[in-house]
């Protein structure tokens, strides 16, 4: 089966015919989503939706963008949801210099205190990292590399809509042990880098995601993205890798299982 691992069903973008899509997910062959909190308002919404769906499960955290809003209050609410069998991940959290809504002294902060709570749970993280590489992989060093408290957690987490160098791509998979989200950028005529990164990391690493209903792929770029789209994500992979599109599923869902349903 294929298993999305970072969708935004709960966006207002679904609001004309959300039942309508998720409908159709399981009859095309996606058979787990895992919807993925941004903002304080969205983490009940996630949890509203894994509650509903028993395809549909969740990730709690607040955005880097979002960080402001990380009050006490929310932060004993993020305790509680990551306690529900079927919140399985802390994200989607990071660094996002590109649009900086927030001081970056701030969104570190707020990085490594979500980080903290994954870690105190035993739940991998979802991470964003936008203009913010060097930063985020001194975090990500510190609280995961050697000698550090996530040093020998059996679940890290996942590099989400990866988009920096395969060298540092390489780092984040075999010496820190984090897999790389794979979307609809991956099918785009500027992916070079992105593409080659596919092509040097081993399979083994990596996930299929959409952030949906962003990043479509093409030949659905610019349309509101799905689920529905990630077969053209699969080919793609497939294509650079010289390997069948039923081996990417494959291996892909098994890294998704192995990374958030290590219980089957």
């Amino acid at each position: 089966m294929i298993i999305d691992t970072h969708v935004h069903y709960d966006d207002e973008a679904f609001d004309a015919d959300r039942e309508e899509l998720l409908a159709k997910l399981p009859e095309a062959g996606i058979g787990r989503v895992i919807d993925i909190a941004a903002s304080a308002e969205s983490l009940d919404r996630v949890v509203s939706l894994t509650e509903r769906y028993d395809f549909v499960y969740g990730a709690v955290g607040l955005h880097p963008d979002e960080v402001g809003d990380l009050t006490d209050e929310v932060l004993r609410k993020m305790e509680v949801y990551i306690n529900m069998p079927k919140i399985v991940a802390v994200g989607e959290i990071g660094l996002d210099y590109y649009w900086d809504r927030e001081a970056h002294e701030r969104q570190i902060e707020a990085f490594r205190t979500q980080i903290r709570i994954a870690q105190a749970h035993g739940k991998p993280i979802v991470i964003h990292s936008r203009e913010a590489a060097a930063d985020t992989i001194a975090v990500v060093t510190e609280l995961y590399g050697k000698g550090s408290p996530g040093e020998h957690m059996p679940r890290k987490g996942v590099m989400h809509c990866y988009s920096c160098s395969p060298e540092l791509a390489e780092i984040y998979t075999k010496k820190l042990g984090f897999c790389l989200g794979i979307g609809g950028v991956v099918t785009y005529k500027n992916a070079r880098k992105l593409v080659e990164t596919v092509e040097r990391i081993p399979l083994k690493y990596l996930l299929l995601e959409t952030d949906c209903p962003y990043l479509s792929p093409v030949p659905n770029r610019g349309k509101r993205n799905s689920s529905l789209n990630l077969p053209y994500v699969v080919r793609k992979i497939a294509e650079i890798k010289g390997i069948d599109e039923e081996e990417v599923i494959r291996a892909t869902e098994e890294n998704a299982r192995r990374l958030f349903f290590p219980e089957g």
